[in-house]
C-alpha cells in the first residue's frame, strides 16, 4: 500500500524524493534560474540565522525546553525545515549526495578525533 506521495505508507520522506518535490514546486513557479549556488548558499545562511534567531536570549535551561510549547515548537520546526529544504536544493545544484557527503564527513572525523 503506498501513500499519495507515492511512498510506502509507514516510510518516511526519503532525501530524493524531497529533492524532487523541491525541484518540482520551484519548476512550477519558474524559480528555477535564482536557484544559483550562491543564492542557495545565501538562503541557507538566511533561514539558518532564522534559527539562531528562536534561541539568541534564552538561557540554557530555556533553550532546552523549547520544544515543549507549541508556538515555540512549531518555529522551531519551520525554521528547521526551511534549512534542510536549502541545503538539499544546494546539494541538488551542485549534484552533492547529503548523505555520503555527512557519512564520508564522520569517517574523517573518527579518524581526526579518535576516542579517548
Amino acid at each position: 500500500m503506498t501513500h499519495e506521495s507515492g511512498r510506502p505508507r509507514g516510510d518516511g520522506p526519503d532525501v530524493a524524493g524531497l529533492q524532487r518535490r523541491l525541484a518540482e514546486f520551484a519548476e512550477a513557479r519558474g524559480w528555477g534560474p535564482y536557484h544559483t549556488p550562491k543564492n542557495l548558499a545565501v538562503a541557507l545562511s538566511v533561514e539558518a540565522a532564522e534559527l539562531v534567531e528562536i534561541f539568541q536570549w534564552l538561557t540554557p535551561e530555556q533553550s532546552a525546553r523549547v520544544m515543549d510549547e507549541e508556538e515555540s515548537a512549531h518555529r522551531v520546526r519551520d525554521e528547521v525545515a526551511d534549512v534542510l529544504a536549502y541545503l538539499l536544493q544546494f546539494c541538488e545544484v551542485l549534484g552533492v549526495d547529503p548523505l555520503a557527503a555527512l557519512s564520508a564527513k564522520i569517517d574523517r572525523n573518527e579518524i581526526r578525533f579518535p576516542a579517548p
